[in-house]
């Protein structure tokens, strides 16, 4: 988007997670909707920056963005939010004398209109496109349905920054399923810190997440919706009895965080889970869900992690066939239980458990794409012959067919890269 002369130019900068990305599109939505334009840093008049706390190098990588920001030569307001901003509010604020700090991302918007005032918005341009790209450059926007952590992770502090766990109302979250459709949305992610802990107290009872995807699906003609990182414990009958329930409105995929392969390295992150647990969520997925694809994460190199147990981590993963891993080498987090134990992984040996996952994790996924070949699925077309599958695997498409397309396919073969190839039905 250009911009026009005499009216606020707005620039964003997202550092973190999914959910960062998603709060980020939602402030932009109300700023649009305000008639400011969004820009690049260079022609800002306000700069709003998410932040995030989730490792000491995200929290580096902040604090640079904010002054880089901020020495810019218009001067821009800088407006800064996120998990660093709720951490350490006083010491971003002095950073430069054009530094604001909102902590609470939902009052960004109100807070940026509140010093520049609102203007009429400029009508999409009938020649738009990509009018379901969000504003951080994504086809398939994302719905906050939660926030926060009740979990107490000895390597994470977002739990701190963001608060306890609490969830959104479901009314709220229908009207932003509807307004993503309205924008051109075929497919839509539900998103949150904790996903699973999603309740919502109705008519005496509650509303957990297998209820909240029976309700959107329910209550608006959404194509597909697609869940984001689920906790292991959350994996349960109910959940997949929803899925299954939805057919191909639900993708078949679950990000279930793993983070480790060994009991004894989960025990010290103090997660509320064990191997053991994690295999019977995997096992049933697959017994309920036909063609399901899981993605996970991974951290090697976690405090006291022997090379005896990054094996037995290894090993695992490779048990779990997952068709898609994050892999993260631990990376300390002042102000963690973990940054401060005396039982630190040499750097060099954790970038060679990480190529090693890496490969692994190569390895799985063609193998998992091969297993689809000859089923039917729907693509997303995201470029002019290319979109993702329900299991989140690149697929060829027809280049005639229209970008933002939900593309009814057959998987026909497979390239070496694990590409899959796809016929329109």
């Amino acid at each position: 988007m250009s911009c026009r002369a005499g009216l606020a130019n707005v620039a964003l900068v997202n550092l973190g997670c999914r959910v960062n990305r998603v709060e980020l599109d939602s402030i932009a939505n109300k700023l649009e909707a305000a008639g400011y334009v969004l820009t690049g840093e260079a022609e800002a008049d306000v700069i709003v920056i998410n932040t995030c706390a989730v490792t000491g190098e995200a929290e580096a990588k902040t604090r640079k963005a904010i002054r880089h920001a901020a020495s810019r030569p218009r001067s821009p307001l800088v407006v800064v939010t996120g998990c660093v901003a709720s951490l350490f509010s006083d010491e971003l604020a002095a950073l430069a004398d054009n530094v604001e700090v909102v902590a609470n991302k939902r009052e960004v918007a109100d807070y940026v209109i509140g010093r520049f005032g609102s203007y009429e918005a400029e009508p999409a341009a009938a020649t738009d496109v990509h009018l379901t790209v969000t504003p951080t450059g994504r086809t398939r926007p994302g719905v906050q349905v939660q926030d926060g952590c009740d979990n107490r992770c000895t390597y994470c502090i977002i739990w701190k920054a963001r608060g306890a766990a609490r969830s959104f109302d479901p009314a709220g979250i229908i009207d932003e399923v509807r307004a993503a459709m309205a924008r051109g949305a075929h497919e839509v992610v539900l998103t949150g810190i904790n996903l699973g802990d999603y309740r919502w107290a109705v008519d005496g009872g509650e509303m957990r997440l297998p209820g909240l995807i029976d309700h959107v699906l329910a209550q608006t003609g959404v194509e597909r919706l697609r869940l984001s990182s689920i906790e292991p414990p959350d994996v349960d009958g109910e959940l997949l009895r929803a899925m299954a329930a939805a057919g191909s409105r639900v993708a078949p995929f679950l990000h279930i965080c793993l983070q480790s392969g060994c009991d004894e390295t989960l025990r010290r992150m103090a997660r509320v889970y064990r191997t053991d647990l994690f295999a019977r969520a995997c096992e049933q997925a697959r017994g309920t869900l036909p063609n399901v694809a899981l993605g996970t994460d991974l951290i090697v190199g976690f405090p006291g992690e022997t090379d005896e147990q990054f094996e037995e981590s290894l090993a695992f993963c490779e048990h779990m066939r997952f068709a898609k891993m994050h892999i993260f080498r631990y990376s300390r987090r002042p102000g963690t239980p973990a940054a401060g134990w005396d039982c630190q992984v040499d750097s060099k040996v954790m970038a060679e458990r990480s190529r090693r996952a890496h490969e692994l994790a190569d390895r799985m996924r063609i193998e998992e794409a091969s297993r689809l070949v000859g089923t039917d699925d729907l693509v997303l077309v995201q470029y002019p012959g290319r979109g993702v599958s329900g299991g989140l695997f690149d697929v060829e498409v027809d280049p005639s067919v229209a970008v933002d397309t939900l593309l009814p396919v057959r998987l026909t073969d497979m390239r070496d890269d694990g590409t899959l190839r796809a016929a329109a039905l």
